[in-house]
């Protein structure tokens, strides 16, 4: 008998990554509300970032079964992973969209696939296969569609530097949440990330680095007010501390290529949320775009190649002479 463990194990990571992807796109229109009460961007990403942290951290704690060596083995992944993954994006982010169109910074943001696609084929020899690097073309050019670029933007050198440094971050979250070898749990490192982004943030904030503004007027969505704390708690429950938790548990089902490609449903998502809580209705090039994305995702994942099937043997016969008499 043959069991195709690898197959239900796929499954579930790509319904991980899209929940992932969905739960993060939602991060844009959350913000919006409260960038138009007077917060700041960098105190909505730096309360986003703690309120996860502290919903995770007895979880994360309770994942380690008293397994505290893993803390120490895995100390300077965790300060990596909070300072480049978490932190380090969103602060890059954040000063590029200062010097440049949004969509662009978003387009360059998200070119990380292709910087981790070249991660693994440089430093570990995997070499992608043609379906692989079809799929990444066509996937960009969707992303180009989505982002409405095309319709013309000016670039700025300091803020395509930022928007680089980005990358980097994102390319940095997906490999190093795909990486299952160090014994660390998902809920672990996503929690011990997000405290120590938090504790950068509020240390950027403190020297005047990262401007801390908020403000307790009522957000507003498409006409509707909501009070302040409400898109503010879904910023760090939805959008960081579940959206990390299954981004990670996906990419280690996934590989780190895959789960890069599949996270640009992120846009997608973005895309749909400002429409559905903002009234803001994409064009038909946005949706041509989508589609392509999802042609690209598709193709990224049939490149991948299947993995061999486990075929556990039968057991072996027993001697006659070791088998119970009748």
């Amino acid at each position: 008998m043959t069991h195709d463990t690898s197959a239900p194990r796929s499954a579930t990571g790509l319904l991980l990554a899209l929940a992932s992807a969905t739960s993060f796109g939602m991060s844009g229109v959350l913000a919006r509300g409260l960038l138009d009460t007077g917060w700041s961007a960098g105190a909505a990403v730096t309360v986003r970032t703690l309120i996860a942290a502290t919903v995770l951290l007895v979880p994360g704690v309770l994942a380690l079964r008293g397994r505290w060596h893993l803390l120490r083995d895995n100390a300077g992944l965790i300060t990596v992973y909070g300072i480049s993954a978490v932190a380090g994006a969103q602060l890059c982010y954040f000063y590029a969209v200062t010097y440049m169109q949004v969509s662009v910074a978003l387009l360059l943001e998200y070119t990380a696939p292709v910087a981790v696609v070249l991660w693994l084929w440089l430093r570990h020899g995997h070499r992608p296969s043609g379906l692989t690097v079809l799929g990444a073309a066509i996937a960009a050019s969707g992303l180009v569609l989505v982002l409405d670029v095309i319709s013309g933007a000016e670039l700025s050198t300091v803020g395509v530097l930022w928007a680089l440094g980005a990358m980097v971050g994102a390319a940095s979250y997906f490999i190093i949440s795909a990486d299952h070898g160090n014994g660390l749990p998902g809920i672990t490192l996503a929690a011990g990330g997000l405290l120590v982004a938090s504790v950068v943030l509020l240390v950027a904030g403190a020297v005047g680095v990262l401007p801390l503004e908020a403000a307790t007027a009522a957000a507003v969505y498409d006409g509707h007010e909501v009070p302040w704390w409400l898109p503010v708690l879904a910023l760090g429950l939805v959008t960081a501390a579940f959206a990390y938790v299954t981004g990670i548990e996906a990419g280690r089902r996934l590989g780190s290529r895959l789960a890069s490609f599949v996270a640009l449903g992120e846009v997608l998502a973005a895309v749909v949320f400002a429409w559905l809580v903002l009234g803001e209705l994409p064009r038909a090039v946005q949706l041509a775009g989508g589609l392509l994305v999802l042609a690209g995702v598709v193709v990224v994942k049939l490149g991948e190649g299947r993995t061999p099937l486990v075929v556990e043997p039968l057991p072996e016969p027993e001697p006659l002479s070791e088998r119970p008499a009748a």
